[in-house]
């Protein structure tokens, strides 16, 4: 089932039989690992296959763990993931607070860095899969968390990229959710891709919630 979510090419999602566009960010929701693992593994595979680069960045496993998943469920590409021309882990402090304060600003600079460097040597699309368990910590700026969400839609909407913000809905309270859901067009949820009723355009969302970084993006 094809889902018109930008103008850019056409991409297998990996999840039942859903295709979509590349430039997009959705977030995905589950209650289980097992729920988690049909939105990461499938996504990440249908990549793997395809030739595309996939950034991951784990939280609620270790990269063993997604190693001995991935290749029990994919046997004949269990080797890929030790790859780098594959495969990318990147750990949540070095992507989102590396001086040890959370900063959509600063989250700019290493997505930027990351897509550069994904590009020097020819247009390479890219999946990335964030599990976002880490906001729940007492990390000083984590109040930002939305506003670089919202802005996020900015980054990849003119990309060959396609952004996964998995949310663990038995750990983020209800109120935090809806936070999530007003900052991503999209939803993945039992196993359904469908847009978002309540996704707020980015420029309307900063200007009510995150009046402070509206003039800050990088992204436009």
């Amino acid at each position: 089932m094809q889902i018109q979510t930008s103008d850019q090419a056409k991409l297998r999602l990996g999840i039942g039989n859903f295709t979509c566009n590349w430039g997009v960010h959705m977030c995905g929701l589950y209650e289980t690992p097992q729920e988690r693992d049909e939105i990461i593994l499938g996504f990440l595979h249908e990549g793997d296959e395809a030739g595309d680069l996939q950034l991951y960045c784990p939280v609620e496993r270790t990269q063993v763990d997604f190693r001995q998943a991935y290749g029990a469920k994919f046997p004949c590409c269990a080797d890929h993931t030790m790859d780098p021309d594959c495969f990318q882990f990147v750990s949540v402090k070095d992507l989102y607070y590396p001086d040890g304060v959370f900063s959509p600003c600063a989250v700019d600079r290493n997505l930027n860095a990351l897509h550069e460097t994904s590009q020097s040597n020819g247009r390479r699309h890219i999946r990335a899969a964030a599990e976002m368990l880490w906001a729940k910590e007492a990390i000083p700026g984590i109040e930002d968390l939305m506003a670089y969400e919202s802005r996020l839609n900015y980054f990849i909407s003119d990309k060959p990229w396609f952004a996964i913000c998995m949310y663990n809905v038995t750990v983020f309270t209800g109120q935090e959710i809806m936070s999530v859901l007003r900052t991503h067009p999209y939803i993945i949820n039992g196993g359904v891709i469908t847009e978002n009723p309540y996704f707020i355009d980015p420029e309307e969302f900063l200007s009510e919630y995150a009046p402070s970084f509206l003039n800050k993006t990088t992204y436009r």
